[in-house]
């Protein structure tokens, strides 16, 4: 009896609690109840991975959406600034031209009333001169009261 035949005798015993136990089943178990949680596992992840994909075309679109909109209201407010600067050109023109319009009135008025002051001023002079034309050739008391009343005719009528 040398030693490989304790070492066989070992093996063999051991082999047999191995057996006595049930160890190769609960291996076995062991090993199939790890595959079964691990198949689990990448089912989940496979789960999560779809999940995942929908979110991320889901928030694809929703950026989508949102960058059209932004371009929408950028676009609004353009069109709204070139209507108010247009507006705002179209009141100015308006401005202007009634300015230009008051303008033009208050020069002609200017321009009538400096002429109905030169005309009044010529008449003034016109009857002035008339009247001390006349009080020169006419110096008696009848023909002083004839001029006065053809002084004040004339003047009547100029104005």
């Amino acid at each position: 009896m040398d030693n490989s035949f304790w070492a066989f005798v070992a093996l063999v015993i051991f082999l047999g609690i191995v057996w006595y136990l049930k160890t190769p089943a609960k291996v076995g178990k062991s090993l199939d109840e790890r595959a079964a949680r691990i198949r689990n596992e990448i089912e989940e992840a496979r789960e999560l991975k779809e999940e995942a994909k929908q979110q991320l075309a889901e928030y694809q679109r929703r950026r989508q959406e949102a960058e059209q909109e932004a371009k929408d209201i950028v676009a609004a407010a353009k069109r709204e600034a070139a209507l108010l600067l247009e507006d705002a050109n179209r009141k100015n023109e308006e401005y202007v031209a009634r300015r230009t319009a008051m303008a033009e009135t208050k020069i002609a008025q200017a321009e009538g009333d400096a002429l109905a002051e030169v005309r009044a001023a010529a008449v003034n002079l016109a009857v002035a001169a008339a009247a001390k034309v006349l009080a020169d050739r006419n110096s008696g008391s009848e023909a002083g009261r004839f001029i006065d009343e053809s002084i004040g005719e004339v003047r009547k009528r100029l104005n």
